[in-house]
Order: C-alpha cells, then sequence, then structure tokens
C-alpha cells in the first residue's frame, strides 16, 4: 500500500526485454536507503516488486500485461519516474489508500500557468471520481477540482510540479491512473441493491437487511 506521496523522481538506466516482460533498471538515491529484495516499491503509481537492490539503484521486473495497461511500456533510457517506497504502519497518512494497481490510462488534456489541469479518462471510471474525492495520477495523490462524464481536473500546487514528473508532462502526454480503491468497493456492495431497484421499479426502497424501510 502507498500514500501517493512521491518520494523523488527517479531516473530510467536500462530498459532489457526478458521472456513475458521486461526488466527496468532505476537510478535513485532515497527510496535505495533500506529498499530490499522483494520489497513493493511504485513506479509512476504501479506497484512492483524489486528484484535487485543497489545504494544507487533498483531493479523490477515488469511482465507484459502491466507494460500494455500502464506507461510504463513507453518508458525509454533517461526518463524521470516517480517513486514511493510502501507505506510502514504507524506512519503519518499524507495522501490517500493507494494499491499500485492502475485502472486505465488517460490523456493530459491541458494545463494552465495556474496549474489547473484537465486529463481524459475511459468513461467508465467517471462515476468514481467526486468534487474534492481522491485520485491517483503516475503515482500522485491529487483532489479533484471537477468529475465530468470522460475527463477530470486537478489543481497541481508548484511543489508537486517541481517534485514530481506531472511537472514535465505536456498535452497529449499519457499518465496512469488510479481510483479510489474505497469508491470501487462501495459499488460494488450496492450493486445488486441497485440492479434489483432497476429491475423492480420500487426506487426508494431499501433493504437492510432486516426488511424494507
Amino acid at each position: 500500500m502507498f500514500t501517493g506521496i512521491v518520494e523523488e523522481l527517479g531516473e530510467i538506466a536500462a530498459v532489457d526485454p526478458v521472456p513475458g516482460g521486461a526488466r527496468i533498471a532505476v537510478r535513485a538515491s532515497t527510496v535505495t536507503s533500506d529498499l530490499a529484495h522483494g520489497d513493493s516499491v511504485s513506479v509512476n503509481g504501479v506497484c512492483l516488486t524489486a528484484v535487485g537492490t543497489t545504494r544507487e539503484r533498483f531493479t523490477v521486473d515488469v511482465v507484459d500485461e502491466t507494460l500494455r495497461r500502464s506507461t510504463l511500456g513507453g518508458l525509454d533510457v533517461g526518463d524521470r519516474v516517480n517513486l514511493e517506497r510502501a507505506m510502514a504502519l504507524g506512519d503519518r497518512l499524507g495522501g490517500h489508500v493507494v494499491q499500485g494497481h492502475v485502472d486505465a490510462t488517460g490523456t493530459l488534456v491541458d494545463s494552465d500557468d495556474e496549474g489547473l489541469t484537465r486529463i481524459s479518462l475511459p468513461e467508465r471510471l467517471s462515476v468514481y471520481l467526486v468534487e474534492k474525492g481522491s485520485v491517483t495520477v503516475d503515482g500522485v495523490s491529487l483532489t479533484v477540482v471537477e468529475a465530468g462524464d470522460d475527463e477530470f481536473s486537478v489543481a497541481l500546487i508548484p511543489t508537486t510540479r517541481e517534485l514530481t514528473t506531472l511537472g514535465l508532462r505536456a498535452r497529449g502526454d499519457r499518465v496512469n491512473i488510479e481510483v479510489d480503491a474505497l469508491a470501487k468497493h462501495v459499488e460494488r456492495l450496492l450493486r445488486p441493491q441497485l440492479d434489483r431497484l432497476a429491475r423492480t421499479g420500487t426506487a426508494g426502497a431499501v433493504d437492510n437487511g432486516e426488511g424494507r424501510e
């Protein structure tokens, strides 16, 4: 689990094809201070497992499925990436609960001088975004300003633009998106009730397990 508070900007040192995916080496200095073999690390919002670590870099194996479903498949040597180690129990939760499981990629639509940034996303994910709710973009925990049917906006403060890859993004760039996992769980719990109400046309009747009220 992560918080979406990026610890440092890393740099891709190598991308080597391997059977079923790729092995990626990342230069870093902060996250490698205590990163061990088998530890989880977030790279641009994707939860990966360190398979090799030194004080100056770490390596991860990325399967084809992840390369297809995230922006990691487009990484090249020299690209900058957002890095975060898994959170530890007892730490302050500065962002929100982030799993590192990318739901989809979106596209940066535009960004103004004040940092207001619009990002497109698949319409199927729009139900999970609400005004002032949380969303993760390239591993960065952000607050939704406006939520539309096929896009949303966030406000990037100067610190976020300076310390993460979001300050390097341009119009048309793809980004990884992870919606709030709690919102997905709530929908899953309510879906049988909503489907039943839709079938019976009894809107307003809620079954609380002890009969309707």
